[in-house]
């Protein structure tokens, strides 16, 4: 099979050429071993199963024989030997030379006091699964970075994606290894993601033993959330409605995990501070690292969330979020959510350290457009009468489900799913 170009491949050979190693996090199965490849010259699999033991045991007794190789040599799924890393940080500071390493890991490690920091030594970074433009279902006619230059014309342009085929690679994912299946075995991919996750996963990363069906009962109970900034009230009622005997601070201990393995990751809140501090609603927005795995959680199928439009919205809203994060990541931005008590909202807000920014709602049909753009303009006047200093945003965005881009009488730009890329 040939490779896929991934969009963080920049991103890692960068951070090579300034530092000794280079730590590649996200979930398994989202292609961190198959891209690093791509780059090292020697390569170090600990979940070997014919030679893990043997592995595991050197990275504990001399663990300077497992980095020999050529460089940069990868050493996959790392935290299988913790000690490897403080190995790692040893021979980065001995050679100093930059690109000896590349490490990669679906799980955080265990907190381990002996596991001296990597400031100075290590670069970071995350890999999620296939944006829709790597996956080949979006045909890239529309950069989200030529629009906030203001280089890129979008009236006119076409997706080729229709809302049946949304629904489907939403609920497929952006798993590497589903992309070429047929619909039938590809839509199996995440279910047995959770299978795996539930009953073996959560329970290995840190050694303690969880039960699987509580873990599914959690996860069914956050996939309900997700795109949505509401309390963990209501999720724990939702879990607790079957668990009648779990306190909340074990379902909160089962979500941190979720979080170590890169299946939970919220947006946080963007405060401009336009309008009282008490205002701002500074919750995190709820998200799955692809929403294939919250709709594998809720055990829905394409034409279940067709028939379910509030569903369909939220879940298409959480792919949005995938794919905006990897794009904005991938120009050094971060993402983030506005949502105050006055029922004013922005689903995303593209920030930059040079404090420029754009404001991105998310709608699956074209019967809410109107509602995203008042929205938008609303924000963008509240920050340009309160906070003149912040300035006006490089881009009002709103995308769509639908099949047509094309830029409103108020400048706000209409971009389908279907169209972009970073």
């Amino acid at each position: 099979m040939n490779y896929i170009p991934r969009i963080v491949d920049k991103e890692i050979k960068e951070k090579l050429k300034i530092m000794g190693a280079v730590v590649i996090k996200g979930p398994k199965w989202c292609g961190k071993t198959t891209s690093s490849k791509q780059i090292a010259n020697s390569v170090l699999e600990m979940q070997n199963p014919d030679l893990q033991e043997n592995y595991i045991e050197l990275a504990n007794t001399k663990p300077s024989l497992l980095l020999e190789g050529a460089k940069p040599r990868l050493i996959d799924e790392w935290q299988l030997a913790p000690k490897l890393w403080n190995a790692v940080r040893y021979s980065v500071d001995k050679e100093s030379k930059v690109g000896q390493y590349i490490l990669t890991g679906s799980a955080t490690p265990k907190e381990d006091d002996s596991l001296h920091s990597g400031v100075g030594r290590f670069a970071f970074v995350t890999m999620k699964p296939m944006t829709l433009f790597e996956s080949g279902d979006s045909n890239g006619k529309i950069s989200l970075s030529k629009i906030l230059n203001g280089k890129q014309k979008i009236d006119g342009i076409k997706s080729d994606l229709t809302y049946e085929k949304i629904a489907y690679v939403l609920c497929r994912g952006g798993w590497p290894n589903s992309i070429n299946l047929p619909e039938k075995q590809a839509l199996e991919i995440p279910k047995n993601y959770l299978d795996v996750l539930c009953n073996s996963d959560i329970s290995r990363v840190d050694g303690i033993n969880r039960n699987p069906s509580l873990a599914k009962s959690i996860l069914k109970a956050y996939a309900r959330q997700v795109s949505t900034i509401d309390s963990n009230h209501s999720l724990f009622e939702d879990v607790v409605a079957n668990y009648s005997d779990i306190s909340e601070r074990t379902i909160i201990d089962y979500m941190d995990v979720l979080k170590k393995l890169y299946i939970i990751e919220e947006i946080s809140a963007w405060n401009p501070n336009i309008r009282s501090k008490t205002a701002i609603r500074t919750s995190n927005k709820k998200s799955m690292i692809d929403p294939s795995l919250a709709v594998a959680a809720l055990g829905c199928s394409p034409k279940d969330i067709m028939l379910d439009i509030r569903t369909y919205g939220l879940l298409f809203e959480n792919l949005v979020n995938r794919d905006l994060s990897v794009y904005v990541n991938a120009m050094g931005g971060t993402l983030k959510h506005y949502r105050d008590r006055y029922n004013l909202e922005c689903d995303n807000v593209v920030h930059f350290e040079n404090g420029k920014y754009a404001l991105i709602e998310t709608k699956l049909g074209g019967t809410k457009i109107k509602e995203a753009e008042e929205h938008l303009l609303t924000l963008k006047n509240l920050i340009l009468q309160n906070e003149p200093k912040i300035g006006a945003p490089e881009a009002l965005i709103i995308i769509t489900g639908t099949d047509m881009a094309y830029t409103t009488e108020n400048g706000v730009m209409v971009v389908p799913i279907g169209c972009l890329k970073d």
